[in-house]
């Protein structure tokens, strides 16, 4: 089973950056080659992207793969013991 609190902040961080960049979900998607639609279910937390297309929205923001992970700022903030794994069920 996915995790959706990972996919949510991870979402909330695009959303951050996007508004922080004043762009538009259209305007992202020209400079990432990803459809708009796919950057809104992103944004909801309704997609788990692959690596690569992390490092495409890294690259896009010019931050490194670290820095658009860092979820520190976002709200609700949400700790490594709220990550569920498979492991775990």
């Amino acid at each position: 089973m996915v995790n959706k609190f990972i996919l949510k902040e991870f979402g909330l961080r695009i959303r951050e950056l996007r508004t922080k960049e004043n762009l538009s979900q259209e305007k992202l998607s020209f400079i990432t080659g990803f459809h708009r639609t796919y950057i809104g279910m992103i944004e909801r937390g309704e997609r788990n992207i692959s690596l690569t297309n992390i490092a495409v929205f890294s690259k896009a923001f010019e931050l490194e793969i670290s820095e658009l992970l860092n979820f520190e700022n976002q709200s609700p903030k949400l700790s490594f013991n709220d990550y569920q794994l498979k492991i775990d069920n």
